[in-house]
């Protein structure tokens, strides 16, 4: 595929279509050095919308969603749809992600079948609250009571605060109460399904669980058998935590939905029905459209770029991928692909993740990369670092400034080449943008979802592969 340099009259849509690239079918390729990043319209972004919040919290009506040979489509919406409170947003937003990735870390330096149509839900971004993560809206119970839940692809648990509510954080919808479902079904000690989840216990005969997630968030309480609504699929005996005691950064969200690659996620338990296949776009920032969360092997593309997933036995919920190394205005930053690579005791690898705003990259390959960006925008003023980052410009009164491409190459030729907005982001409202990538602690790569909007992203889970694009969102 030849990618022809990016024109300021090119529309948005196109310009990351032309930056999508597939694969290499030849010894050389040529994709854009340069593009263009809108100054002024992402700045535009970032200040608070208005809108009224209720719409957001309406139950799924059938104009939201779409059937298309079988396989369910609902909307996805940005997390600045749901807005709370906006003060102190970056700050808020990077103390919460600065924990997720030690929370990772922490973890892997430690160590039934259900008949289903494809389908999907809406998501929504909370980043308004400080948090960097995507919300879905599904309906949890008989009748149905809609929540918003964040998409984890690095977890596997699916909770939701329950009644009686002994410790409760603040959340949008009433906090779910299982007598007044009829199709809640408490799991018993004895039963297969307690012996799956980590952590479990037992209290009056039944199933208890206990999730840290290593930032201070955690949930407790009782495992159930509950039906789950996605627009107009409903998906029977999901085995969900009930938390009576929660506490944690998910404002404004009732739980969490797992989409990790262990059993108990929601893609671990719908099992060969979906065949561990979902598909999701992230919708940018500031964004008035709508993103999708699609499951089912109806929602897997033609025309992506695929590439192989990596397994890690101590760590079956995180979905590896193989990065070969990384590249900044078309040239490919001198780095060792061993950087990436993850060994036979299971540490590094680069994972993918949905619950990380920033991508991490080790210390050694992260500062080569920044070198390498620094030194192809020597031309843009610079400003002081913020938070966890220490590569700024300031570039206010700028309408559009032009800067170097930033492309991850990826084990066996793919090239992904990202929009602009994916790797210099605005920290404020007067200007002020910072390259969007942070030095690891550790030697495990993080892609996070920042770099991830905008792009289709698809997993294969029965043949073992990722997908991005061919569409954007």
């Amino acid at each position: 595929m030849l990618l022809l340099p990016p024109h300021p009259l090119v529309s948005l849509p196109l310009l990351l279509l032309l930056l999508l690239v597939t694969s290499i079918t030849t010894n050389t390729i040529s994709y854009p050095d340069f593009q263009f990043l809108n100054v002024k319209e992402a700045i535009t972004e970032t200040k608070t919308k208005s809108f009224k919040t209720s719409q957001y919290q309406e139950p799924f009506k059938n104009q939201n969603d779409t059937q298309t040979n079988g396989q369910w489509k609902l909307k996805l919406v940005h997390r600045d749809k749901i807005s709370f409170n906006n003060s102190n947003l970056l700050h808020a937003r990077i103390h919460r992600d600065m924990k997720r990735v030690a929370s990772l870390i922490r973890r892997l330096s430690g160590t039934a079948s259900y008949t289903v149509e494809d389908f999907g839900a809406e998501v929504v971004s909370g980043m308004d609250q400080g948090s960097g993560e995507y919300f879905v809206r599904i309906g949890v119970g008989s009748p149905p009571r809609d929540q918003y839940v964040v998409i984890d692809s690095g977890s596997d648990i699916v909770w939701v605060q329950c009644q009686p509510c002994t410790q409760c954080y603040n959340q949008t919808d009433p906090v779910f109460d299982p007598s007044n479902s009829a199709s809640f079904i408490g799991v018993s000690c004895s039963s297969a399904v307690c012996d799956r989840v980590d952590n479990s216990g037992c209290h009056a005969g039944r199933c208890r669980y206990e999730v840290m997630y290593g930032d201070g968030s955690y949930t407790k309480g009782t495992l159930a058998l509950e039906t789950l609504t996605f627009g107009r699929t409903v998906v029977r005996n999901v085995a969900i935590g009930c938390g009576h005691r929660n506490r944690g950064m998910f404002v404004g969200a009732a739980g969490l939905l797992g989409l990790g690659g262990g059993s108990m996620s929601l893609v671990g338990q719908l099992g060969g029905q979906t065949g561990g296949a979902f598909s999701y776009c992230l919708v940018s920032r500031g964004s008035e459209v709508s993103g999708s969360l699609e499951f089912g092997r109806g929602a897997m593309p033609v025309g992506a770029a695929w590439i192989p997933l990596i397994r890690n036995p101590r760590a079956p919920s995180f979905y590896y991928i193989g990065l070969s190394g990384l590249g900044v205005g078309g040239m490919k930053v001198p780095i060792s692909e061993e950087v990436f690579q993850l060994n036979e005791v299971g540490n590094g690898g680069v994972v993918m993740d949905t619950g990380t705003a920033v991508t991490r990259l080790p210390t050694v390959a992260y500062v080569a990369f920044r070198n390498a960006f620094i030194a192809q925008t020597g031309n843009l003023p610079r400003a002081s670092g913020i938070s966890i980052f220490d590569t700024c410009y300031n570039l206010f009164g700028f309408v559009s400034v032009r800067v170097p491409t930033v492309s991850f190459y990826f084990s066996g030729g793919p090239i992904l080449t990202l929009p602009a907005n994916n790797f210099l982001i605005p920290v404020d409202d007067v200007g002020t943008y910072c390259f969007a990538f942070a030095a690891s602690p550790s030697g495990l790569s993080i892609i996070g979802n920042i770099q991830q909007e905008g792009i289709q992203i698809s997993f294969d889970g029965a043949n073992g592969f990722v997908g991005f694009g061919p569409n954007v969102c």
